[in-house]
C-alpha cells in the first residue's frame, strides 16, 4: 500500500493539528511520502466517527488498542492527555509502530526515560511535538549563532508565559494534578523554552530554580467544593550551560494578558538576538560593527530566503502560524519514516529537555543547585 499510514489518537486543540499537518505535508513539500489518513481514535464511538468524517480519515474507532494492532498504520499519533502517553507510546513500540508524541514524553522522568529505551531498543523512529523549534526564524537564529554573528554565546534568558490558570475563579481540571498531568507550567510551557536554549546555546549543565502555585486551590465545575492545585503554577530557574554560558528561564501559567508570550535573548560578545512568539515571523539582531551613530536593532522577516519558509509562499511578509509549524515538523518526520533524513527532536533528544524541567522541579523541592548529566 503506497504511502505512510496515521493513526491519530485525540482530536481537541493538538489532534487537529496534527491532523490538519499530515494532510498538508505532501502538498507544501513535495518529497515526503503519501500520508494516507487511516485510523482516528476518540471516545466515545461517536465523536471518533463525526471527528474522522471532519479530519478526512478513512475510518474510526474508540478502542486505542485497536489502532496499535491495524496492518495498515505505520504512525501512531498520540494528542492525549499527558498520563496517556506513556502507556500508548509503549503500546506502539511494541507493535513496531513509529511515534508521534506530543510533550511532555510522559508524567515522570522515569516514564520519558522507559519509553525512549523502548524505543531505541525497537528501532522505531519517533518524533515529539517541540513544533516552535521549527520555525524557520528559529532556525536561522540558530545559524546566525554557529556562524559566529553575535561573537561567543556568553547569556541566554527566556520566558514563557500564558494566563490559561490567571483567573482563580477557573475551575479545577485534571491540569492541576501530577498523577494526570505531570509538572504544570514546566511540562506545558517551560519544556518549550528549553528546546529553544538547546538549540541555541547547547546542553545545561546544572541550574537552581524555585516554583510557585498562585492559586492552591479551586472550585470543581459546577461545585462550591474546592480541591487542591498540586503541581506549579510559576518556575524559574538559573543555568549554567556546558560551553561556560551562563542564563536564565522563567514560566508562569497565570500571567495575565500573556498569550503564547514565549520569547528568549541570547546575549554575545560582538551582539544580541531577541525573538518573541507573538511575533513569530521576526528575529531581531543587534552587531556591534562598524560607526557607533548607526548601530542599532535591526528586525529580520522571514521570507524564502529562511527555509522552509518558501515551501510554503513565495512572498515574504506574508506570515507562517502556528499549524504551519506543525507541518514543518509532520514533513520532517514523514521524510525520515520514508527513509531520508533523521528528524528531531526523537524520544532520546527530547528526554534532555525533560531531564531539565524535572531538575528544576527537584532543585525547587530541595533548595538546592542540582547537576545534570
Amino acid at each position: 500500500m503506497p504511502g505512510v499510514g496515521i493513526g491519530l489518537i485525540g482530536t481537541g486543540f493538538m489532534g487537529k493539528a496534527h491532523a490538519l499537518a499530515y494532510r498538508a505535508a505532501r502538498p507544501v513539500f513535495g518529497d515526503v511520502p503519501e500520508a494516507r489518513l487511516e485510523l482516528l481514535c476518540d471516545v466515545p464511538g461517536d465523536k471518533a466517527r463525526a471527528m474522522a468524517e471532519q479530519f478526512g480519515f478513512a475510518r474510526a474507532t474508540d478502542d486505542w488498542r485497536q489502532l496499535m494492532s491495524d496492518p495498515r498504520v505505520d504512525i501512531v499519533s498520540i494528542t492525549t492527555p499527558n498520563r496517556m502517553h506513556r502507556e500508548m507510546a509503549l503500546a506502539a513500540i511494541a507493535a513496531g509502530k513509529h511515534v508521534h508524541c506530543e510533550k511532555p514524553m510522559g508524567l515522570t522522568l522515569a516514564d520519558a526515560e522507559e519509553m525512549a529505551a523502548a524505543a531505541a531498543k525497537a528501532g522505531v523512529k519517533t518524533m515529539v511535538g517541540y513544533n516552535y523549534i521549527k520555525n524557520p526564524a528559529f532556525q536561522h537564529a540558530c545559524r546566525l549563532v554557529r556562524d559566529g554573528a553575535i561573537g561567543r554565546p556568553i547569556h541566554f534568558r527566556g520566558w514563557v508565559d500564558e494566563d490559561y490558570q490567571a483567573d482563580p475563579d477557573a475551575p479545577w481540571t485534571w491540569r492541576a494534578r501530577p498523577e494526570e498531568a505531570g509538572l504544570g507550567a514546566l511540562g506545558d510551557l517551560g519544556c518549550h523554552l528549553v528546546s529553544m536554549a538547546y538549540g541555541l546555546i547547547g546542553p545545561i549543565e546544572s541550574l537552581v530554580a524555585d516554583m510557585q502555585t498562585v492559586h492552591k486551590t479551586r472550585a470543581l465545575p459546577g461545585s462550591s467544593e474546592r480541591k487542591a492545585v498540586e503541581n506549579e503554577d510559576v518556575a524559574s530557574a538559573l543555568l549554567q550551560f556546558r560551553n561556560g554560558a551562563h542564563g536564565s528561564i522563567s514560566t508562569s501559567r497565570t500571567a495575565w494578558g500573556r498569550k503564547n508570550r514565549l520569547g528568549w535573548e541570547v546575549h554575545g560578545t560582538k551582539g544580541t538576538l531577541v525573538f518573541d512568539q507573538e511575533r513569530m515571523n521576526e528575529l531581531q539582531i543587534y552587531q556591534n560593527d562598524g560607526n557607533p551613530a548607526a548601530q542599532g536593532f535591526k528586525t529580520i522577516l522571514t521570507s524564502p530566503a529562511h527555509p522552509p519558509y518558501g515551501s510554503f509562499c513565495p512572498a515574504p511578509g506574508h506570515q507562517l502560524g502556528f499549524n504551519d509549524l506543525k507541518v514543518i515538523e509532520t514533513g520532517a518526520f514523514l521524510r525520515w519514516v520514508g527513509g531520508g533524513e533523521k528528524s528531531s527532536p526523537d524520544f532520546s533528544e527530547a528526554l534532555e529537555f525533560e531531564k531539565v524541567i524535572h531538575a528544576m522541579a527537584l532543585s525547587a523541592r530541595e533548595r538546592r543547585r542540582v547537576e545534570l548529566a
